[in-house]
């Protein structure tokens, strides 16, 4: 499958964005995962779709004219519209894993007119859970960890405080240049941001956008389990289960695809 790659001057930021397939598009995206990152998921999902995945802004090769502006959800939302507008859709499906998730929901409340359906997969939010506040010092607690001792050590903190879904998962002991800089967007400019946003449940339930909340099936030791059933429960929906576990789409890319394509088929039927 053909991948065309494009750059998009937006809000304050030149976007990198990569097109590929045909048909109905659909936008996955994380945060801060770069569109490198789901090209596996993107390329099994283009045979039915124009996929379009991109590198958030500050990330990777999305490049901002302002290094030390916070990331927040509704300024990733308005990359989002910048990018249809861009490839000349009116509406998309969208595909959100984690901090990505995050800005579809924040796209299906500003925007809801461009969203058909969103699903959200393993949103971090955290101001939906019983202990917020607890769970607000923590967060704190990780940014402190990297200013004071370094991404390794920060990375370590937010598997321990976060779970992983090994038993034995550890941050890397080397990082590349590249990852050292979107660590360093992560934790000084995206983490608070992310973490803090608090959905709007009663617009997300009015509006026109279908949402559905995606849970990896390895997910349970993961705090985006909780946070995924406490968004469900809000928006009175059942979650729907996808293989693996938060990185599923990586790690399981087929099977995921596949319930991926049933979901959105859904809509349709």
């Amino acid at each position: 499958m053909t991948t065309t790659a494009h750059t998009l001057e937006a809000d304050g930021v030149r976007l990198y964005y990569e097109v590929r397939g045909e048909g109905p598009v659909l936008m996955v995206m994380g945060s801060p995962m770069a569109a490198a990152d789901f090209g596996p998921l993107a390329e099994a999902m283009a045979g039915e779709y124009t996929v379009v995945t991109h590198d958030p802004r500050g990330i990777s090769g999305s490049v901002l004219a302002d290094p030390e502006q916070d990331s927040t959800p509704e300024l990733r939302a308005g990359d989002v519209v910048a990018l249809l507008d861009a490839i000349g859709a009116e509406t998309a499906d969208v595909f959100g894993s984690s901090g990505g998730a995050v800005t579809g929901l924040a796209l299906a409340t500003l925007y809801p007119d461009r969203v058909r359906t969103l699903v959200a997969h393993e949103p971090p939010v955290l101001e939906l859970l019983p202990d917020a506040d607890e769970q607000r010092v923590m967060v704190d607690g990780i940014v402190e960890t990297y200013r004071q001792e370094g991404a390794m050590a920060a990375w370590q903190a937010f598997i321990e405080a976060f779970g992983s879904g090994g038993d034995d998962e550890e941050a890397p002991e080397e990082f590349p240049e590249k990852l050292l800089e979107n660590s360093r967007r992560f934790f000084l400019h995206e983490l608070r941001t992310t973490s803090g946003y608090v959905p709007d449940v009663a617009a997300l339930r009015a509006g026109p956008a279908r949402i559905v909340v995606g849970i990896g099936a390895e997910s349970r030791p993961l705090m985006t389990y909780d946070t995924s059933t406490a968004l469900s429960a809000r928006l009175d929906v059942e979650p729907v289960e996808f293989p693996g576990e938060h990185v599923g789409f990586v790690d399981k890319t087929k099977e995921f695809a596949e319930v991926l394509r049933r979901v959105l088929r859904e809509r349709v039927a």
